[in-house]
């Protein structure tokens, strides 16, 4: 009798355990695709102020039109909730709904292609269990024809779309690797860092090596650009990610700023370092790196510089707007004050244009929690803004690029329009034409052979 009662109880017990591992498992996947969605700043799309989390909603500028997120909550009537982890994976990797229909490259699958089985599981576990539905629809996005024809995107992802998953370099180390695959498919930094041909796809001949984002310029981030002046080290690198500040003076504005609040400062410090390590190879620079640009000084820093009636008088226009409006915070001269940072020999004042200098002033670096710079879009003109940001980049900087008011009016506007609606529109004209003139030809030729 004891054996069959040991076995009995075995299987009840083997019957208790069972489901409690397996909720273990499942709470352990979830929790890994909380960090994978927060690697991949699903947040910065999806979720928009006034609206719950990732219901999106959220307005995506771009140079044909608006793209609004769509609500990615495992809602199962205005979200994913319907969604197979196939169709998951189609969505995030190929751009292709669950409908059939195909996205917009604004969401960037083109580098979540490079994801692995394992973390598109992970992802879809934390989106259909560890995510509240929202039973709430996103406004629609309509752009002008002929891009609101979504079928289009088809001819667009079989030029441009890689589909191969991230395979790691065998003669690199595991955190170069671990590196390579956050900044080629999580993190995307592809995506802005990368000049695009004229039909908006990323020239990989140029991968990493800055790009116009409309208003703001996400810089380049090549290894040959990070080893120049001013010179970055990995660690630099990584302190940069996780605060937006970096020991070679540099600061986070605009996009870059909301990535770091949103993602790469909620990422792991051996993430952050990977990433600096597939970025920037080692150099001379890694063993003597400077002390903290944005650290506070011990005492208050006095004002400094002349501000007598005569050299108020010989001030440029741009000088004056500085001192009117800048100074109080950077000093007379840029040096910084009472712990607010440098202007000197920022890294901001090197970029190949002068378009971050204009939107910092113009929006202002207001990161959502701590205090950051005002934006002066409505106190000072396109000239003023002009004078002051050719002020910081030449006379502060050292640099010989300069911006225009005109320039500055764009800006101001949301930047240019793509010359790519009218491309399209014309081709189609032209085709239209192409197609008149064959059926007239043709016409002419059948009537020739009847008589």
């Amino acid at each position: 009798m004891r054996k069959p009662f040991k076995r009995l109880l075995a299987m009840l017990c083997l019957l208790c355990i069972g489901p409690v591992a397996h909720a273990a498992d499942d709470a352990q996947l979830i929790k890994r695709g909380e960090y994978l969605a927060i690697a991949g700043d699903c947040a910065a799309c999806h979720s928009e102020k006034g609206r719950a989390p990732f219901s999106g909603g959220h307005a995506i500028g771009s140079p044909l039109g608006t793209i609004y997120s769509t609500n990615i909550t495992p809602s199962k009537t205005h979200g994913i909730g319907q969604y197979t982890q196939e169709q998951f994976a189609a969505a995030l990797r190929r751009g292709v709904r669950a409908d059939g229909s195909n996205l917009y490259p604004a969401m960037p699958y083109t580098a979540y292609a490079r994801l692995t089985d394992e973390d598109v599981a992970a992802l879809y576990a934390y989106f259909m269990q560890g995510v509240q539905p929202v039973d709430q629809a996103a406004p629609a996005t309509a752009l002008p024809f002929p891009f609101n024809i979504r079928m289009s995107m088809k001819a667009w992802n079989w030029l441009f779309l890689d589909r191969k998953p991230f395979e790691p370099d065998p003669s690199q180390s595991a955190q170069w690797n671990r590196g390579a695959y956050l900044v080629q498919g999580l993190a995307h930094c592809s995506t802005c860092h990368t000049p695009r041909n004229v039909l908006m796809a990323e020239q990989l001949d140029r991968r990493l090596q800055g790009a116009s984002l409309g208003t703001w310029y996400a810089p380049d981030i090549s290894a040959t650009a990070l080893q120049g002046k001013p010179a970055w080290t990995r660690a630099m690198l990584a302190d940069y990610l996780a605060t937006g500040h970096a020991a070679n003076g540099a600061t986070a504005g605009g996009p870059m700023l909301e990535a770091i609040e949103k993602s790469f400062s909620r990422m792991t410090r051996d993430d952050l370092e990977a990433m600096a390590t597939y970025l920037l190879p080692a150099g001379p620079a890694e063993a003597a790196a400077p002390a903290a640009a944005s650290a506070a000084p011990a005492a208050l820093t006095p004002v400094q510089g002349d501000d007598t009636p005569q050299a108020l008088a010989a001030m440029s226009a741009g000088a004056r707007v500085y001192m009117n409006n800048c100074a109080s915070c950077h000093n007379t001269g840029g040096q910084g004050l009472n712990g607010l940072p440098s202007l000197q020999q920022h890294p901001l004042l090197r970029q190949p244009n002068a378009d971050n200098v204009a939107m910092a002033i113009l929006e202002g670096v207001l990161p959502e929690h701590g205090q950051g710079m005002i934006g002066f879009a409505h106190t000072l003109n396109d000239a003023e803004i002009a004078a002051v940001t050719n002020y910081l980049m030449q006379d502060l900087g050292g640099s010989k690029v300069s911006i225009s008011a005109e320039r500055v009016k764009t800006l101001r506007a949301g930047g240019e329009a793509s010359p790519l609606l009218w491309l399209a529109r014309g081709g189609m004209v032209l085709l239209v034409l192409a197609l008149l003139v064959l059926a007239v030809w043709w016409r002419r030729r059948s009537a020739r052979t009847v008589g």
